[in-house]
């Protein structure tokens, strides 16, 4: 497994506005983490705080993620002002991003920290499950509470996640990634059906139903977005497939030339609702 990347989603019944407004004020982080408190503002965007996993303090900058599919920030943090080794980025999916067609109410919150191995403390690697599942929990109580809800509100959908190291550039990974010709080389559960075109085509899954692939690249901040849409016309059911490439020598800090890749699959309806503050953590991927 990767030790570098982290991952924690939750669904979050607020609107995606008041999600990313609240997210996007530093000052929040003294509300809902367990120990990011803010000590000196030194510009628009950027707070001198402290940082219990590192042990020392820390610089936060915030950066805003305007997609045209979703809304989303990046922290940056690093213990010199302007010179930052650690970035968050965080997703907001929105229900009708998942399934257009959607009535549901509310965002889907999507949470990855990369993690620098040369400067990671024993603290970090034994609380982080712990201590960003108990974050996500909060920032779920807190903006739910503020929408006039009086315990955890269960989503419709569901996140899954997974992260590995591929050693090759990351415009080698975006033109391998966008074309859809290139599935039947590396997607094993899906077989073309009939011709299909790089951004357009018809796929058989693993028990011979009909799939419908487009693709829509999108380019963000530090990151290349990859959409997938998979739909399923005899069961009308669809599915939303977030593949996310982040150069390895931005998240790290460390002379990597790869790059990290996220896939994050949106499915919905949910299945299992056992979880009660419905916040997912998961580590994933390949040891770097």
């Amino acid at each position: 497994m990767e030790e570098n990347t982290f991952a924690t989603s939750a669904y979050i019944a607020t609107s995606p506005e008041k999600a990313f407004d609240y997210l996007c004020e530093l000052k929040n982080l003294d509300e809902w983490t367990l120990y990011s408190r803010t000590i000196e503002q030194i510009d628009s965007n950027t707070w001198l705080g402290t940082a219990s996993g590192y042990q020392r303090n820390l610089y936060y900058h915030v950066r805003k993620i305007n997609s045209p599919l979703f809304q989303g920030i990046e922290w940056h943090c690093g213990f010199e002002y302007q010179k930052y080794f650690q970035v968050y980025p965080v997703f907001l999916f929105p229900p009708n991003y998942i399934e257009p067609k959607s009535e549901e109410e509310g965002v889907y919150f999507h949470w990855l920290s990369f993690i620098d191995p040369k400067r990671r403390t024993p603290m970090i690697m034994q609380g982080i499950e712990t201590v960003h599942t108990s974050e996500c929990r909060s920032l779920k109580a807190i903006l739910e509470k503020r929408a006039g809800h009086k315990m955890a509100v269960l989503g419709r959908y569901r996140i899954d996640t997974d992260t590995i190291f591929i050693d090759a550039p990351i415009e080698l990974g975006v033109e391998y990634l966008r074309d859809l010709r290139n599935m039947n080389d590396w997607a094993h559960l899906l077989r073309s059906r009939g011709e299909v075109a790089s951004e357009v085509g018809e796929f058989l899954d693993e028990y011979d139903q009909r799939v419908m692939s487009p693709y829509k690249p999108t380019i963000l901040i530090t990151t290349i977005s990859l959409n997938k849409v998979t739909f399923i016309p005899n069961s009308n059911s669809r599915n939303t497939v977030r593949q996310l490439l982040f150069p390895a020598l931005m998240l790290l800090a460390i002379r990597l030339h790869g790059v990290s890749f996220n896939i994050a699959l949106l499915f919905g309806p949910q299945i299992s609702r056992n979880d009660m503050a419905n916040c997912k953590f998961k580590t994933s991927g390949q040891k770097v």
